[in-house]
C-alpha cells in the first residue's frame, strides 16, 4: 500500500467521482426509478385516451432519464376488462402496470366482469380532463342547441358514440346531458367503441350523429378542422378551444374524466414503492408537465392507499349514477 503514488491516488479518486454518473446517467438508477423490462399495458385500442396517456408517460419517463425501454402494448376488449383480467392473472409481476381510468370502473359493472379494480395494486391517479361533444366538420349541427333540438325530436334516430362501455365516462357524460335536456336516458341510442381511436372514424364518417370523448384525444382533429367542437363538459372552458361549457349553454351538467395506473396484485412493498417512486418522479418532471398542458390534462396526482380509496369511492359513484339514470 505504501508504494501507491499521489498520481495513482488521484486517479483512484477520479474513478470514484466519475464512475457512478457514467453508469447511471439517463437510466434512473441513481434515483431508484429504473425498472428493467417494465411493460405498460393499454386495455383498449391505439389512439384512445389510455393509449395516449401510456405512450406519453413512457416517452416522458425515458426523456427525463427516469427509466429506459418501457414497452407499451395494447390488449383491448370489453371496455378494458380483458386487460384487467390479464393484469390480475399476472400476480406478483412487479414489471407490469396498466393504464386505466373511469371507463374501466364502469366496464367492470356493465360487463359483470369476474375481476375488479379491488383485485389490483393501486399506484397513482395521474390526470383529470373534460370530455368534448363533437360532430364531423360537415355535420348540420353547428351549436349544441342545434344538436339537442334534433335529439329531443327523435332520440333513437340520433346515435351518440363514446369510447367507453356503459358506465364509463363517454357513456355517463351524454346520459347526464340527455337528462339535463329533458330526454329520458333509456331512450338514448348510445353506441360504445373500444376507445376514442375506434370512435373517431365513425364520427368522421357520420356513422354516429355526434361523439363524446376526452379533449386530449381529439384536440388535434378539432384544431385541424376535421371535427367541430360544440361544447365541453367541465366547469370551465378549455384554453385554446372556442366552445362553451354545457352549463353555459343551459344544460346543468358538469363532468370530468380521470386516468391512472394500477399494477398486478401480490407485489412486495419494495416493488410497489419503486413503481410509485417512478410515477412520482414522472409527475415532477418538466416533460410530463409540458405534456399535460399540451393535451389539456389537469393535474390530479394521487398515489398508493389514497388512490385505492378513491377507486372504491368511484365504483360506488358509478353505480349510484347508473341507478339515478334508470340504467341498472
Amino acid at each position: 500500500m505504501r508504494l501507491r503514488t499521489p498520481l495513482a491516488l488521484l486517479g483512484a479518486a477520479l474513478l470514484v467521482l466519475v464512475g457512478p454518473p457514467l453508469l447511471t446517467t439517463g437510466s434512473g438508477a441513481g434515483t431508484g426509478t429504473h425498472i428493467p423490462g417494465l411493460r405498460l399495458m393499454v386495455p383498449n385500442t391505439p389512439g384512445g385516451g389510455y393509449d395516449i396517456t401510456a405512450r406519453t408517460a413512457a416517452k416522458n419517463a425515458e426523456d427525463a432519464g427516469l427509466t429506459r425501454s418501457v414497452e407499451v402494448f395494447n390488449l383491448p376488449g370489453a371496455g378494458g376488462t380483458v386487460g384487467l383480467t390479464r393484469l390480475v392473472n399476472e400476480r406478483g409481476n412487479g414489471k407490469l402496470a396498466m393504464s386505466m381510468g373511469l371507463g374501466v370502473v364502469g366496464a367492470v359493472r356493465s360487463n359483470h366482469a369476474p375481476r375488479t379494480l379491488a383485485d389490483t395494486t393501486p399506484l397513482a391517479r395521474l390526470t383529470e380532463e373534460q370530455d368534448v361533444v363533437v360532430v364531423a366538420k360537415d355535420s348540420p349541427y353547428r351549436t349544441v342547441d342545434d344538436l339537442v333540438t334534433a335529439w329531443k325530436a327523435n332520440p333513437g334516430r340520433l346515435p351518440v358514440g363514446g369510447g367507453s362501455s356503459p358506465g364509463g365516462p363517454d357513456h355517463l357524460a351524454p346520459m347526464l346531458m340527455a337528462q339535463a335536456a329533458g330526454i329520458a336516458p333509456k331512450d338514448v341510442n348510445y353506441i360504445p367503441f373500444d376507445g376514442g381511436g375506434e370512435l373517431l372514424a365513425s364520427i368522421l364518417g357520420s356513422k354516429v350523429a355526434f361523439g363524446v370523448s376526452g379533449v386530449g384525444e381529439y384536440r388535434d382533429q378539432i384544431e385541424a378542422g376535421e371535427l367541430r367542437l360544440l361544447a365541453v363538459t367541465g366547469p370551465e372552458r378549455v384554453p385554446g378551444l372556442a366552445a362553451p361549457t354545457l352549463r353555459e349553454s343551459g344544460y346543468d351538467v358538469e363532468f370530468t374524466n380521470w386516468r391512472g395506473v394500477v399494477a398486478p396484485p401480490g407485489l412486495t412493498d419494495a416493488e410497489r414503492a419503486k413503481l410509485v417512486r417512478l410515477l412520482e418522479a414522472l409527475h415532477d418532471s418538466k416533460e410530463w408537465q409540458e405534456s399535460m398542458k399540451r393535451n389539456g390534462w389537469d393535474d390530479a396526482f394521487l398515489t398508493g392507499d389514497e388512490f385505492g380509496a378513491f377507486l372504491a369511492a368511484e365504483d360506488e359513484r358509478v353505480v349510484s349514477v347508473l341507478k339515478e339514470l334508470g340504467l341498472v
